[in-house]
């Protein structure tokens, strides 16, 4: 009996064998292995938010002796940056930063050159980041940064140049032996019995462009150019941390009032006054793409046995139930797996000559209807017919008597019993018979008579 796969079936057995798997992995397990991590081929920036804090330290004609870039007055900065090109290797950062600067000159000496200033410092400007990823084959978490931009600063610049006792204002005044007195340096003051020691105040309370030495009233902004440079930490995809310096190249003297164009008062050298900030930030990227995304699959990747799901001919059924698996490619098959037999004489159509052959006639091997002479020429008299042969020739009365006549002998003797009909022919029937008695143990045939 053959045994035809129908569509209804073949679904049931695939929905088996995935859900097999499912229920020994368990359900939370096929789930995560429903999703994969992919790279973004396409991700989508969003400028990163950036907050940090650092220290300023003026580079000028007034100027702390003992500065250094752990040490000065504090300042923070907050900038916006997003990537300006298509390879993500620079970046814009437009930003603000606040501070203050300061600078303080004590000489014993020259006394014209005890000098001190405050001033407030706002900037706003952009620069341009690179950050040398195109000369890494691999990721790495920390690598080095230069930038360079442009920026606009405003400034204040004020003087403490007095302090206050019992709500009147008492100047300070600079002595050759380094103090600070409340008179000026003169034999008769020295003996004065009013004479004091003062401290700076520190509340720089006195504006130093009203101290006029020739620069008039100069407008308290410029411009300045910041070259920065440092070393990144990337803690995850979206945080990053900054370690670094940038200096700023300003292009105005007047920071602290000492400038070589001075007519009067205090003369400085040529140059500009420049700063130093030095700063740790902290960057946020919290709007652009995932660098990976998660994409769901139709089905979980999990180890099966080829041989069940394999389809090594290509024909849509699997090795596991395919009747025929070597197929021709692009022959039409059954749902058994096996090329279609439209007049069932066992020669698939595409290899049939006569695929309308008429129904249990004989065929050769390509399919084309024998006549009874050609079959009997076939057939090899000096020995039995193969049982695979006898019913496929026995099918007619005609072809029945033929080979009946042809074939029948004189029964020997200890056969007759065999002929249960009694018509002088032992059939397959009745050979068949008797094996099955001879098996029961109801025969009186040897062993050696069954072989014959």
């Amino acid at each position: 009996m053959e045994l035809r796969m129908t569509g209804k079936l073949k679904i049931c057995l695939i929905a088996l064998l995935m859900g097999i798997p499912a229920w020994l992995l368990g359900q939370g397990d096929i789930e995560d292995l429903l999703y994969q991590e992919v790279d973004n081929l396409n991700p989508v920036y969003k400028p990163v938010m950036g907050f940090g804090i650092g220290m300023f330290n003026f580079y000028g004609e007034v100027h702390d002796p003992d500065q250094s870039p752990l040490m000065g007055t504090p300042g923070y900065k907050v900038n916006v940056a997003t990537f300006v090109d298509n390879n993500q290797y620079l970046r814009a950062n437009f930003y603000a930063m606040y501070g203050s600067l300061s600078g303080h000159e004590r000489s014993a000496s020259d006394l014209t050159r005890n000098l001190n200033f405050k001033t407030d410092l706002l900037l706003f400007g952009i620069n341009i980041n690179y950050d040398f990823d195109n000369f890494y084959k691999t990721y790495r978490s920390v690598h080095p940064f230069v930038s360079v931009g442009f920026e606009m600063m405003t400034f204040n610049s004020k003087v403490d140049s007095f302090t206050t006792i019992n709500n009147e204002e008492v100047r300070y005044h600079y002595w050759a032996d380094g103090s600070i007195r409340n008179m000026p340096y003169s034999p008769a003051n020295a003996a004065n019995p009013g004479l004091r020691t003062l401290e700076l105040d520190g509340k720089y309370e006195t504006s130093l462009r009203d101290a006029d030495w020739g620069m008039g009233s100069y407008p308290e902004y410029t411009f300045s150019i910041p070259v920065d440079a440092g070393l990144d930490f990337w803690v995850s995809n979206r945080v990053l941390f900054r370690v670094g310096a940038s200096y700023h190249f300003v292009f105005t003297d007047l920071i602290d009032h000492v400038s070589s164009e001075n007519t009067s008062g205090v003369i400085g050298k040529k140059g500009k006054d420049n700063f130093l900030f030095t700063y740790a930030s902290i960057h946020l990227d919290l709007f652009s793409s995932k660098k990976t995304l998660a994409m769901q699959k139709l089905f979980a990747d999990v180890d099966l046995d080829l041989t069940l799901i394999g389809d090594d001919d290509n024909d849509g059924y699997m090795d596991g139930w395919d009747q025929c698996p070597n197929t021709p490619f692009g022959v039409a098959t059954d749902t058994t797996g096996c090329p279609f037999d439209d007049d069932y004489d066992g020669i698939p159509n595409f290899q049939d000559d006569e695929p309308h052959s008429r129904y249990g006639a004989y065929v050769d091997d390509r399919g084309v209807e024998m006549s009874e002479e050609d079959l009997i020429a076939r057939l090899d008299m000096s020995s039995a017919v193969d049982r695979r042969d006898v019913p496929l020739y026995l099918r007619t009365p005609e072809s029945y008597s033929s080979y009946r006549q042809l074939t029948a002998q004189d029964i020997p003797e200890k056969f007759r019993n065999v002929d249960s009909d009694g018509d002088g022919y032992i059939s397959f029937d009745e050979i068949l018979d008797a094996i099955d008695t001879f098996f029961d143990f109801e025969s009186n045939l040897s062993s050696e008579d069954i072989a014959q």
